[in-house]
């Protein structure tokens, strides 16, 4: 594993960076947009200064403004930054306010296992189903009933719906899933019943609910307009909520579509489709232009409406790195490989999230190996350790687990978590290890892409008994871009260089300063024939180089 120069902290943000910068021409043309009062949709490319550009906006008009931010770190951080007259907020500190105080003591109650909630809702601790040659223990039915809640809560149904309940490993046949679905649904209703009442305690009361019922109440969000932030990210039922507000409040939604990589907890790209004036930031002050003709191919692949410019004053290369500030990974497995790797180096080694989840994961391989089902959501349908290594070598879904049979099989349970035990704070790590979920928003001089994001082989062959190469799903090539678009210095896209050889892959374009066309119908960098706005319509033809 390579070693570190220097420390692993992260570089000063884009937004900072963009401060310093005179506006560009499609800042210039968001504000322009924005103060003849028309609702914005504002895709916003990696580093290219959305929060700079929403301040912007906010010195620009004097009207009573709320910034709706994706967690409570963002929105204290934009508190700092926008004028007075914009209240900082998340969904949840609205929620709160009018639905969630209510619940204040339930939301302090100790933490409660999901077989002890589906037992005081009458699903006895020794139920167990039998659906086609699986067996789900009473723990795994628990743990369906606890998802399924929180499913309905992220989305914008007013009632629970058979696509609510979670689909497990082995059981994503639909007709099977419908059996589990058939059994967990009356469950759930009655854990709603609970949910809504303030003296109730059979479940475990969290943050999505009180939102959710805040959300049936039709709310109505006081402010001349609204700004949502990280749009792309949204569940259902904050996007519900957000677009209610049309009739009287001007509505600005910002994120990036091509970042887009929460789908699997209920969030969806709420941007492309909205009602509204269609704009983009693609000049990135967070990384030169060699990077920004490779985020570029991923944005190809991903049909995003924009294509990025780098700066030319950054120099950022491309190639093998001996000495990364962070590894990205795209599975918590991966992680924990690329962790006990690192620490086998003598490497003081810092988890993005602390330690946590894979000692999770940990814990409940140790379950199986000892002969016991696993209650862990990856494992829980697995009744023996051999089970999982014939799934994990055998069966193509299940090649993301094979690194953790391998690791636990080569050095067991205790050294993993022995070594999970053994993780640095950031700030006195040498290295950082992070998923490329969690390193979203962050950024390090020097990246490096990890192995797991090379795609499960095929078992179709060629002619010449090669494997084809599978599709690259939509979702996979939008990790893949917030991976890339971390760095700012370095990219080594050691884990990613399979890209070059697969047939969905866009060639890489030549090398130029010069904003590299987006779609067809573009200008500089954002497209004008889907109905997104060329700076130049407004503000006159582009410098000459």
């Amino acid at each position: 594993m390579a070693l570190l120069r220097g420390g692993a902290g992260a570089w000063p943000t884009a937004s900072r960076t963009a401060a310093s910068h005179k506006p560009t021409a499609e800042q210039e043309v968001a504000v322009t947009v924005f103060r003849s009062g028309q609702h914005l949709a504002l895709q916003a490319g990696a580093g290219t200064g959305k929060t700079t550009t929403l301040t912007l906006l906010a010195r620009a008009d004097r009207r009573q403004g709320r910034y709706i931010a994706f967690n409570k770190s963002i929105a204290a951080e934009a508190a700092g930054k926008f004028p007075p007259n914009v209240a900082c907020r998340t969904g949840h500190s609205l929620a709160y306010a009018e639905v969630g105080r209510r619940f204040e003591t339930r939301l302090r109650s100790p933490r409660k296992p999901a077989w002890q909630s589906a037992a005081e809702l009458g699903l006895s601790p020794k139920t167990e189903l039998r659906i086609g040659d699986r067996t789900v223990t009473n723990k795994g039915l628990a743990y369906a009933l606890v998802r399924t809640v929180r499913r309905f809560c992220y989305s914008a149904d007013a009632t629970f719906q058979l696509r609510h309940v979670p689909v497990l490993r082995g059981l994503q046949e639909e007709s099977l899933h419908h059996q589990l679905a058939q059994f967990i649904l009356p469950y759930t209703r009655k854990a709603w019943e609970d949910l809504q009442n303030p003296a109730g305690g059979a479940m475990r009361f969290e943050h999505d609910h009180y939102l959710k019922m805040w959300a049936l109440t039709e709310p109505t969000i006081h402010g001349d307009y609204l700004l949502l932030d990280e749009a792309q990210d949204t569940n259902p039922v904050l996007e519900e909520i957000f677009n209610n507000q049309r009739a009287h409040a001007q509505l600005v939604m910002v994120g990036d579509s091509a970042q887009a990589i929460y789908s699997w907890r209920g969030a969806r790209d709420v941007m492309t489709d909205f009602d509204g004036e269609q704009l983009a930031l693609s000049q990135s002050f967070r990384f030169g232009p060699a990077l920004a003709r490779e985020a570029n191919r991923w944005l190809t692949l991903v049909e995003s409406p924009i294509r990025l410019s780098g700066t030319p004053a950054i120099t950022t290369t491309i190639g093998p790195a001996e000495s990364p500030d962070a590894i990205l990974c795209r599975t918590n497995v991966g992680a924990m490989v690329a962790v006990m790797q690192l620490l086998a180096d003598n490497r003081r080694v810092a988890l993005v999230g602390g330690g946590a989840a894979l000692e999770e994961l940990a814990i409940a391989a140790g379950q199986l190996k000892a002969g016991r089902r696993a209650s862990h959501p990856e494992l829980l349908l697995f009744s023996t350790w051999g089970e999982l290594q014939e799934y994990a070598e055998f069966d193509p879904s299940g090649q993301d687990l094979l690194p953790l049979v391998d690791i636990i099989d080569e050095h067991g349970v205790e050294v993993i978590l022995n070594a999970v035990r053994k993780l640095s704070e950031e700030h006195d790590a040498q290295i950082v290890v992070s998923t490329a979920h969690k390193a979203k928003g962050r950024e390090w001089p020097c990246v490096q892409i990890a192995p797991d994001f090379e795609p499960a082989p095929s078992e179709e062959t060629d002619a010449h008994g090669r494997p084809v190469p599978m599709p690259i799903l939509p979702e996979e090539a939008r990790l893949a871009y917030v991976a890339v678009t971390r760095a700012r210095r370095h990219l080594d896209p050691a884990g990613l260089t399979w890209f070059d050889t697969h047939p969905d892959a866009p060639a890489r374009p030549p090398a130029t300063h010069r904003p590299l066309p987006g779609p067809e119908g573009s200008v500089g960098g954002v497209d004008v024939s889907g109905g997104y706005t060329s700076p130049w319509d407004l503000l006159g033809p582009p410098p000459a180089h």
